[in-house]
């Protein structure tokens, strides 16, 4: 009996010496999983991004890019404009994605990994410029802070573009002040660590808002003063033939491809897809790049009718579908998304998240509207010129093949291409601007598209008569159900997002 307590005493000691500090610790949840690191978040949400293919998708069809064949019944919500708060719901992604990116950047430093901050705050101003846009008002300063704020305000949409430009600031101040190590570069999938290379995104990202707003009446002394502060930054903006894009490390295996890929092209074992033969081409795509006899952009952005190597790249083989029409345009006899973005086997291609070519002609809006106000050091013409181009290589053309193209067409004669025959600049602008977001961003090209209102797109050829085009999207219903301070008497058509003015 003696020896029985003195072997019991003996535990009891040995558990409270070794584990005193946990062996009755109330406070821990043995239900609650270990929080994952920044690095880890940051590449979850840069690769959540990229993969998430709805909005851009939706983007290119009502920017008159894309529309679908008939092999498949109309799609009555995106082609007759019949959708409600059931329909396009892309805010609990956007928002699920964004609080990734906030988890980074309140805790990057803590976890003794502050580099990630700013890019963090660059992908969440990315991402909350497109909920404002598709949007408008939104959960902005009181987002993000759990039970804290379980019904969030609705911040004014202007406002939240200040701030962001704001918010991009502080990213190049982060990036200035924490480089990455070796060690973490691996987990920057965007740029491999180059701060260099996220100022320069996060400086066209600032161009894009600025623009985005040059329309509305009043702006013009603040825009300047921010692109001279972007100017006037060592980095300054994308350069030659430095896109955005993300590659976590596409592989060969399901749901691990390129998303566009194994969305509207391949599988892992090289077969085509069923919804390759849903998006196609419009006819009015064709016909614009065809009046400019820009054929070369054509044949990288489309395959001929029947997809890649049925038929010969000729001119006559390229068959769009008229945006909207419910017959007549089955999958075999029209073109498919082209070699630009989608090539068998090659599943390995990084996704883009903004274009050089985007970043320049940026450059040209800014320099042709605001003149000797904006420090751009080149002419409008120049930038102009330097975004045809880059569109051209993003595109396929390389030194060897296609580059002299875009030389023929900047020299061309036609209006909308030639700079020199242009009467209208900003018209040259915006229609390359469109060309050059086709299978790339549609979501950046319906916003380009209702702020210009060019180029003008047909209407749906399946809308009712009298139709108009959406101008925006309704709150959806997950976000109506569950917190009070949606706005209320939101017209899809009539309530415009505030840089659409027109």
């Amino acid at each position: 009996m003696k020896f029985k307590i003195i072997i019991c005493a003996a535990f009891f000691a040995l558990a409270f010496a070794g584990c005193k500090k946990s062996w009755l610790d109330v406070n821990t949840n043995p239900n609650q999983l270990p929080t994952s690191t920044p690095d880890f978040v940051f590449t979850s949400g840069v690769a959540r991004t990229v993969a998430y293919l709805t909005p851009n998708e939706t983007g290119s069809y009502w920017s008159g890019q894309w529309t679908q064949s008939n092999t498949y019944i109309i799609d009555p919500a995106r082609f007759q404009y019949q959708f409600n708060n059931t329909n396009f719901n892309f805010w609990d992604t956007w928002y699920d994605i964004i609080e990734d990116f906030q988890f980074v950047i309140n805790n990057a430093s803590d976890k003794g990994q502050p580099f990630f901050k700013g890019p963090a705050r660059i992908m969440k101003t990315y991402i909350m410029q497109q909920v404002v846009d598709a949007y408008g008002d939104a959960p902005y300063t009181d987002a993000f802070k759990g039970v804290a704020a379980i019904a969030p305000k609705f911040d004014d949409q202007k406002a939240i573009y200040e701030d962001l430009i704001k918010v991009l600031d502080t990213a190049i101040t982060d990036l200035r002040a924490n480089q990455a190590t070796n060690a973490q570069k691996p987990a920057d999938i965007v740029f491999a660590g180059s701060t260099s290379n996220w100022i320069r995104f996060a400086n066209s990202l600032k161009m894009r808002i600025l623009i985005r707003q040059s329309r509305v009446a009043g702006r013009s002394a603040y825009i300047t003063t921010e692109i001279n502060k972007a100017a006037a930054t060592t980095e300054g903006f994308l350069t030659v033939g430095l896109d955005v894009t993300a590659n976590p490390g596409y592989v060969a295996s399901a749901g691990k491809l390129n998303p566009f890929y194994e969305n509207w092209g391949y599988n892992a074992a090289g077969g085509a897809q069923a919804l390759a033969r849903f998006p196609r081409p419009t006819t009015y795509l064709f016909s614009t790049l065809i009046a400019t006899n820009d054929t070369f952009r054509l044949k990288r952005l489309a395959y001929p009718k029947g997809g890649e190597g049925v038929n010969p790249e000729i001119i006559s083989n390229y068959v769009g579908v008229p945006f909207g029409a419910s017959s007549g345009y089955l999958s075999q006899g029209t073109s498919y998304l082209g070699p630009s973005v989608i090539k068998k086997g090659e599943f390995g291609r990084p996704m883009y998240i903004m274009l050089a070519a985007e970043s320049f002609l940026l450059l040209a809006e800014a320099k042709q509207l605001y003149g000797a106000a904006v420090n751009l050091p080149l002419t409008a013409q120049a930038y102009y010129e330097t975004g045809v181009q880059e569109s051209f290589r993003t595109t396929g053309a390389t030194a060897a093949y296609g580059a002299d193209k875009a030389t023929t067409l900047l020299a061309s004669g036609k209006d909308l291409a030639d700079w020199t025959a242009s009467p209208d600049k900003l018209k040259a602008i915006w229609m390359q601007k469109w060309i050059a977001l086709t299978n790339f961003s549609g979501m950046e090209a319906w916003s380009e598209f209702r702020r210009t209102n060019f180029p003008p797109t047909p209407i749906s050829a399946s809308a009712t008569a009298g139709s108009k085009l959406p101008l925006r999207l309704f709150y959806p219903s997950t976000e109506e159900g569950s917190n009070p301070n949606v706005p209320k008497g939101v017209d899809v058509f009539t309530t415009r997002i505030f840089w659409d003015v027109d």
